[in-house]
């Protein structure tokens, strides 16, 4: 018997399963559905493309149809490897901001404010540039500048600055308004997961197990108490037991996992016939960041589009990589990024830009044959909550997702007012050389109502779902502020589902950083601190 056993081998359980066996007393086990991280593209950044859609790495989800998007089923990438989301995301390194963790604190979850977390950001980190107020050196996590850049890029920086948007060489200091381009979890042009950080240099101690190819069907209980997990592999069943159990799974398969647990909304399980050992809100509270993609056609400009569609481009792209490791294949999914106000009545930046020198349809959609710019914006604390539920008892079927994305009337405004803040960037001097056209949503969308309905036709998810499994003080919600369920005893989660506000931009160091916290959390208590 193990002394923690924890489902889900992504960023999360990497770093719980990392930190926890530094103490050689515990023995700890992680369980992974997925498989090892050796898949090549995994460590290429290039490679998230060849990664997100393949059912090697990935769980292959789509939401179902949602009204806020006149009807669409987006894809759902999830991490199904060792590393998780860390091992098929855009290696973008944000913390969001210290109002976020504050407002945390507000809401009861006492340890939670910026105050209290900071430190363990910096406890992960092994930053470029070295240790500082906002930085720390020598952790498990490398984070370094991108190791390339382009001119439209900067032009579109200089004109972000002529709407307002300061300049910023770093978005994680607590207040992350500017323009500038993002750090990355990458080492010399490399991808570094959480399994690559944090997990692999632990797996060398003899009282850390790690089992990949398992899926986790159920949390094993007796009465209350939690005393296993039921694992199904290769035609059969087997349970394991531990002290602890840790689900790890993040904001899709965690809620699932609880649900056919008995554990969630009562009406849900006894429709699906299983028995209710606690009714609790798990899987509603779903928060995700809606893309709003905005294109424009270019001119007199080097852009991804030329380069990559044509066969010398490709190799030029390939031989600067094998000989420089620089280049488009070291590029994360977006290299600029923005935070600015929609309205000045929002306190604190309240929407993010990606900005890319491409455009294509959709992801994963070919390159179109024309240069061409993307901005993409999204509402960084939107209103809108959806939920996932079982859609069957049999734990190998997929859950149901429905985002529910712009359902508010709030959310519907300040899409329609990102739009044209985004607009105005590009109708700024600094890139007036390129001649832009807008092709996506299209001039075409002028008032409110009119850009509210475009943001349904071009948005998208920028794979940041949260919130599934709330964290509180409040006896409505899933988790305690130590992240124990509520109600049994035992078991804990220890992933992103536990936030009960997404953070105001991209969650995988958030998310590193409540296992950080987790770590400290579990180790007190095993000590009898």
């Amino acid at each position: 018997m193990h002394d923690v056993v924890i489902a889900g081998a992504g960023s999360a359980g990497c770093v719980l399963a990392a930190r926890l066996s530094e103490d050689p007393r515990l023995r700890v086990l992680l369980i992974e559905a997925g498989d090892s991280d050796r898949y090549p593209w995994i460590h290429i950044p290039i490679g998230y493309l060849y990664c997100i859609g393949n059912p090697r790495t990935d769980w292959m989800y789509k939401t179902a149809p949602d009204p806020g998007l006149h009807g669409r089923q987006l894809i759902y990438p999830r991490g199904r490897v060792l590393g998780g989301c860390s091992s098929i995301n855009g290696m973008l390194y944000l913390r969001g901001q210290a109002a976020d963790y504050d407002g945390w604190r507000q809401m009861g979850c006492t340890g939670w404010g910026w105050d209290d977390v900071q430190p363990l950001f910096l406890k992960s980190e092994d930053y470029f540039a070295g240790a500082s107020e906002h930085h720390g050196e020598g952790g498990p996590w490398r984070i370094e500048r991108q190791r390339l850049r382009w001119d439209i890029l900067d032009d579109w920086a200089k004109a972000a600055n002529e709407v307002g948007i300061p300049a910023t060489d770093d978005f994680n200091t607590g207040d992350n308004e500017g323009v500038g381009y993002f750090k990355v979890s990458q080492k010399s042009g490399f991808r570094v997961s959480a399994a690559r950080a944090f997990l692999r240099p632990a797996m060398r101690r003899p009282n850390l197990t790690v089992l990949t190819g398992r899926h986790v069907r159920r949390v094993v209980f007796e009465g209350t108490r939690a005393v296993g997990l039921e694992l199904y592999a290769d035609g059969r069943s087997e349970i394991v037991r531990g002290g602890q159990i840790v689900l790890s799974a993040g904001a899709i398969n965690t809620p699932q996992i609880l649900q056919l647990s008995g554990i969630g909304p009562g009406a849900l399980l006894q429709e699906m016939g299983i028995p209710v050992l606690r009714e609790a809100p798990v899987g509603e509270n779903l928060q995700d960041h809606l893309q709003l993609r905005c294109s424009w056609k270019v001119s007199e400009a080097r852009t991804l589009n030329q380069l990559a569609r044509r066969w010398w481009g490709k190799g030029m792209i390939g031989a600067e990589y094998v000989l420089r490791r620089t280049g488009p294949m070291s590029m994360a999914p977006s290299q600029l990024g923005a935070f600015a106000r929609s309205s000045p009545d929002v306190a604190t930046p309240d929407l993010e830009w990606h900005v890319q020198p491409l455009s294509l349809e959709a992801f994963g959609q070919p390159l179109h044959d024309f240069a061409a710019i993307t901005a993409s914006v999204c509402h960084l604390r939107p209103e809108s909550r959806g939920h996932v539920r079982i859609g069957s008892p049999d734990p190998m079927r997929p859950p149901v997702i429905s985002p529910h994305y712009l359902s508010t009337p709030g959310d519907r405004l300040t899409a329609a007012r990102a739009i044209r803040l985004t607009r105005r960037i590009m109708a700024q001097a600094p890139l007036a050389k390129y001649r832009p056209e807008e092709f996506k949503p299209g001039p075409d969308y002028q008032s409110d109502e009119e850009l509210a309905h475009a943001a349904g036709v071009v948005g998208s998810t920028i794979f940041h779902p949260v919130g599934t499994a709330r964290m509180g003080a409040d006896e409505g919600a899933v988790v305690d502020p130590r992240l124990r369920v509520r109600g049994v005893e035992g078991l804990r989660v220890v992933d992103a589902s536990v936030m009960p506000v997404i953070t105001s931009g991209n969650t995988n160091a958030p998310t590193i950083m409540i296992a950080e916290k987790a770590a400290v959390m579990m180790a007190e208590e095993m000590r009898g601190i």
